[in-house]
């Protein structure tokens, strides 16, 4: 038994099924992506998974107990997730945001003690945020936003990590400082991470595993190679690919061509010819 899985789990919003009879494993202290279209259901299957929504049937398993039926604060003991586009208080620094990472292991008043002040001093250190320690978050650059709120999902000390799309709205340079930490993180900590991807060529180089999605159904699942096809672009995105392998690292890379059903690239080409004529 996995030490995370669903099972036969079903997801709704009102009367409509999101996600239906899902049932996956993530690989313990390994980096999974979820990848899928847009709706596909990725995010609400993690956000199900990380225990933000509750299932209309089925479970959630951590370690072969349903996730729902524990109490918020011991989940938060063994689970941290990072939401899309989270937003800090107005002043608030980056140390106060660390801190508040510490909440599941507090008592009473909830003072830190010198333990707590530990981990968040190790939080911030692994995530090169010391120089910012005491900067107000709203004044970082994205990509030390998102260091700053991976470091508070770090002082949790949990064994998983969740992130919903953490390089939406970043440019290139940041969104390979934050993928390059969680690579580094799960290698070095062993932490289980789970994210949703939208770029499929930062999955296939991130990830060990990855799970792609559509209309609330896994397609197909296993190593970077083995998902990453031309047939499985087909189907899971509606797209025609090369799909050639990075002589650097060894992983797949998609180069889209061609939308199935559109129009557009014959468009494009009459436009270019006119341009041209």
């Amino acid at each position: 038994m996995g030490r995370l899985q669903t099972e036969l789990l079903e997801v709704a919003y009102g009367d409509k099924s999101i996600v239906k009879d899902l049932t996956i494993e993530i690989p313990k202290g390994k980096i999974t992506a979820l990848v899928g279209a847009n709706g596909s259901g990725k995010s609400t299957i993690l956000k199900t998974m990380a225990r933000v929504m509750k299932p209309k049937n089925g479970t959630v398993l951590l370690d072969g107990k349903s996730i729902h039926k524990q109490s918020t604060k011991a989940v938060a003991k063994q689970l941290a997730i990072l939401p899309q586009n989270p937003v800090a208080p107005e002043g608030l620094t980056v140390s106060e945001l660390v801190a508040y990472g510490r909440y599941p292991h507090q008592k009473g008043f909830g003072t830190l003690t010198p333990y707590d002040k530990e981990v968040i001093a190790w939080a911030i250190e692994v995530t090169a945020m010391e120089d910012f320690a005491q900067r107000a978050v709203d004044q970082l650059s994205g990509g030390q936003r998102q260091r700053a709120w991976i470091a508070m999902a770090l002082a949790q000390e949990t064994e998983t990590l969740f992130l919903d799309e953490p390089t939406t709205f970043l440019d290139m340079a940041h969104q390979l400082e934050v993928l390059m930490l969680l690579h580094k993180l799960n290698r070095e900590e062993n932490r289980t991470i789970v994210m949703v991807v939208h770029d499929l060529n930062h999955a296939t180089r991130y990830a060990d595993h990855m799970i792609a999605i559509k209309k609330g159904q896994v397609i197909c699942e296993g190593s970077p190679v083995d998902t990453v096809t031309a047939e499985n672009l087909r189907e899971v995105f509606n797209i025609e690919a090369d799909v050639i392998i990075d002589p650097r690292s060894g992983v797949p890379l998609c180069l889209p061509y061609n939308i199935l059903g559109s129009a557009a690239p014959v468009a494009q080409e009459r436009i270019i010819e006119k341009t041209l004529a």
